[in-house]
C-alpha cells in the first residue's frame, strides 16, 4: 500500500491575508445583531455569504434562509445578502411591508451607484462577471435594460453596441484580477472610447488574497483553498494557483482533505476565501497535522484593517444616539 503521508519535515505555509473580509464580517454581524435584538426567526434572502459553515452556524442560531421574498411572512425582518439585490427586490420588500436590513457589501453598493449614474447619463453598460451569480443579478438589476454581461474575451468579440461613444463597463467584485484585465483590454481594443470606473470594481480583499496566492505558490507543492463551491472568490484562488503550476484543491470541511493530495509533499500552502472563517481554516490545519504535517509557518503579507459601519437600526444604543 503506498505511503500517503507528507514528507517527515512537511510544513504548512499560511497565506496572508486569507479568510473573512470587511464586507463578510459586516454581513454576518448584521444577522447576529438582528437575532439578538429581534429574536428568531430572522429571514435572510439567499445565503448571507457563500460559505456552508457560516450558513449552518447562523441557521443554528435562528436565521431562516429563503430563496425569494414570497417565503417571508408579511411584516417580518429580512436581511439582504452581502451580494446585493436588484431594485425590483427592494420594491417587492417595501410592498410586502418587510422590515429590511441591507447587508450588501459597501463595495458592491459602490458598483450599484455607478450603474445608476451611468444609465442616467444615457450610457450602455458592459458588466464583466459570471452569469447566474447573485452579485451579477443584483448589479444588472439596478438598470431597466441597457446592460449586457460578458464572461470572456470571446464574448467581447460578439458584442453588439448601439453607440460605442456612450459605452462604459463595470465588474463583479470577486473576479480574477488577471482574467478581468484581459477582458478589459479586449473591450478597450474594440471600443476605444469605453468609460472605465474611477477606481477598479474588484474589491481590495479579492486583490489581496490573489496577490497572497501569487506570493505563496512558488514556495509550495500543493495549495489547499478553504471555501465553498459556490464562492466566486474562493474558486478564483484555486484557479490562480493552478495557472501558476501548482496543484490546488478547494474544501469547506476538514474531512474533505484527501491524504493523496499531500503525500510526500514538504511544503503545503493554505489559504481561505473571503467568506471562509478562520475557525474553519484552523480545522483544515488540524486535519493536515493529523495526516503528518509538522510545522505551521505564516507568510508575510498585507495586514488588513478595513471595517464597514453597521446599519443604524443595529448599532448599540449609545452609538445610534
Amino acid at each position: 500500500m503506498p505511503d500517503l503521508t507528507p514528507a517527515p519535515d512537511a510544513e504548512i505555509l499560511m497565506a496572508q491575508p486569507r479568510g473573512f473580509c470587511a464586507g463578510v464580517d459586516r454581513a454576518i454581524e448584521i444577522v447576529e445583531r438582528a437575532l439578538e435584538r429581534f429574536g428568531a426567526p430572522i429571514y435572510v434572502r439567499h445565503e448571507i455569504v457563500h460559505n456552508a459553515y457560516v450558513v449552518a452556524d447562523l441557521r443554528r442560531k435562528g436565521a431562516v434562509f429563503v430563496g425569494e421574498l414570497d417565503e417571508v411572512p408579511a411584516g417580518a425582518t429580512v436581511i439582504f445578502s452581502a451580494h446585493g439585490v436588484s431594485r425590483e427586490v427592494r420594491e417587492d420588500a417595501a410592498r410586502r411591508g418587510l422590515h429590511v436590513f441591507d447587508a450588501t457589501c459597501p463595495l458592491v453598493t459602490k458598483v450599484h451607484v455607478e450603474v445608476s449614474k451611468l444609465r442616467a447619463q444615457g450610457c450602455e453598460i458592459v458588466m464583466i462577471g459570471h452569469r447566474g451569480h447573485p452579485e451579477v443579478e443584483g448589479t444588472m438589476g439596478q438598470a431597466n435594460g441597457g446592460m449586457v454581461l460578458v464572461e470572456s474575451v470571446g464574448d467581447v468579440e460578439t458584442l453588439q453596441i448601439a453607440d460605442p461613444s456612450r459605452l462604459a463597463y463595470v465588474t463583479q467584485t470577486t473576479l480574477s484580477v488577471d482574467e478581468t484585465r484581459e477582458i478589459v483590454a479586449a473591450l478597450k481594443a474594440r471600443f476605444p472610447e469605453i468609460r472605465e470606473p474611477k477606481k477598479q470594481d474588484i474589491c481590495y480583499a479579492t486583490q489581496n488574497r490573489q496577490d497572497a496566492v501569487k506570493f505563496m505558490a512558488p514556495q509550495v507543492e500543493v495549495v489547499i483553498v478553504v471555501g465553498s463551491p459556490n464562492s466566486s472568490n474562493s474558486n478564483r484562488l484555486r484557479e490562480l494557483a493552478e495557472r501558476l503550476g501548482v496543484p490546488a484543491y478547494m474544501v469547506d470541511a476538514p474531512e474533505q482533505v484527501r491524504p493523496e493530495w499531500v503525500a510526500g509533499k514538504r511544503r503545503i500552502g493554505l489559504t481561505a476565501g473571503a467568506s471562509a472563517p478562520e475557525a474553519l481554516a484552523q480545522s483544515i490545519v488540524e486535519r493536515l497535522r493529523e495526516l503528518g504535517a509538522r510545522q505551521v509557518r505564516p507568510l508575510d503579507g498585507i495586514e488588513e484593517n478595513m471595517a464597514f459601519p453597521l446599519p443604524r437600526g443595529l448599532l448599540p444604543t449609545s452609538a445610534a444616539a
